[in-house]
């Protein structure tokens, strides 16, 4: 009987058009059982005993079958589905599934899984920085290239693909890892001034929307968590709001989702005006919903919703144009500027640690270090 040729098994012969030829097994076909077949080609011998080496090595870390069948789009739809969408939020595939199917699989989808290089990743985010912006109404006037953050999204997303894929043994190594970015600028961030606080509020009144913008104002939640309040998360007798949901928007429907992070869950306190300001709002309105915050029809609002109408009231107001995620940086800026350490600012906010916190407001640190030290100095020269 025929000896079994081992998994990488090779040899080297010299071919009739005077090159050298390495030959080795890459494996078994699963379904037939037959020897999968390999060949690398040299000017000498050494040459190709070289190559014929690297080669035997990359077929034992690799299923040669399945990797050399497999493109990229094959694997990232296999690994989102099959991998990552049981253990992820619905917000989280929903972004993961739309960066895969509008720039992934158009960019490099076709090449082949296991022949993908480092330098065919940097093109591909190089691309997708100048000129990555799909073409619809919505990004008319907008720069043709994608944002730093967004392609850095996708670095990251692709990293993991490829990191699981290493792990199957489809690929040698990851070739994400050597890609570089530019680095990402720090948007500026805003914050309401005390002043302005009570124009706002004049035009949050007129608009219907004072008590929304009140409760934020005073606990800089975030957009989400804020419109998945509902009354039963109020305790008017301890003073607090309870943090357990989100609401989300999936694939064009609004439901409520889990939180960004297990320090989201949260409990926060609300002073007293928050508390008679809810008492009055639930004693108007809140016997149609569940929501503290609905939708007309007393459902989830929409977290689209928000941006346009708090940017009407800025604007009525004669303030400065702002996000509303400003909103949580002005409660943030406001509680450190009136003594609240950083470790409670940073549960009230739901961080993931303190360190993040202090990274988001640790300039503000230095300002109040400074004020600190000129009013010790005015109480010595006082003393002088």
């Amino acid at each position: 009987m025929a000896k079994r040729r081992a998994n990488g098994e090779g040899n080297i012969r010299k071919r009739s058009d005077g090159r050298w030829e390495g030959r080795y097994t890459a494996g078994h076909d699963p379904v037939t059982g037959k020897q999968i077949f390999k060949n690398v080609l040299g000017k000498t011998q050494a040459e190709v005993r070289e190559k014929l080496t690297a080669a035997i090595a990359e077929a034992q870390k690799i299923d040669v079958v399945v990797s050399d069948k497999m493109c990229v789009c094959d694997w990232m739809d296999t690994w989102l589905e099959n991998f990552e969408k049981p253990n992820m939020r619905a917000s989280t595939y929903e972004s993961y599934e739309g960066n895969i199917r509008l720039h992934v699989n158009p960019g490099i989808g076709y090449l082949k899984l296991n022949k993908i290089t480092t330098l065919d990743l940097q093109k591909f985010f190089n691309r997708l920085l100048t000129d990555g912006r799909i073409e619809r109404k919505e990004s008319e006037g907008k720069p043709k290239g994608l944002s730093v953050k967004t392609v850095s999204n996708i670095r990251t997303m692709l990293y993991s693909a490829f990191d699981k894929a290493v792990a199957e043994h489809l690929m040698v190594s990851n070739p994400v890892v050597g890609c570089k970015l530019p680095k990402r600028e720090k948007q500026e961030m805003k914050t309401m001034q005390i002043e302005d606080l009570g124009r706002f509020f004049a035009e949050a009144k007129a608009s219907g929307k004072f008590e929304f913008y009140y409760v934020e104002l005073s606990t800089g939640m975030r957009r989400g968590e804020l419109l998945g309040l509902k009354w039963e998360d109020v305790n008017y007798e301890k003073k607090t709001l309870a943090i357990r949901r989100q609401v989300i928007r999936v694939q064009g429907h609004i439901e409520e989702g889990p939180l960004k992070t297990t320090n989201a869950y949260r409990t926060v306190a609300i002073g007293d005006d928050v508390v008679d300001l809810l008492r009055d709002l639930h004693e108007r309105e809140g016997n149609g919903s569940p929501y503290i915050f609905p939708s007309p029809n007393g459902g989830p609002q929409d977290p689209d919703s928000v941006l346009p109408m708090f940017k009407r009231i800025l604007k009525r107001a004669g303030l400065p144009e702002m996000r509303f995620h400003d909103c949580r940086h002005t409660f943030s800026l406001v509680a450190l500027a009136n003594g609240v350490d950083f470790k409670t600012l940073s549960a009230m906010l739901g961080h993931y640690s303190v360190a993040f916190t202090l990274d988001v407001y640790g300039h503000v640190n230095d300002d109040m270090k400074r004020d600190a030290a000129d009013k010790v100095s005015g109480v010595l020269k006082s003393a002088l």
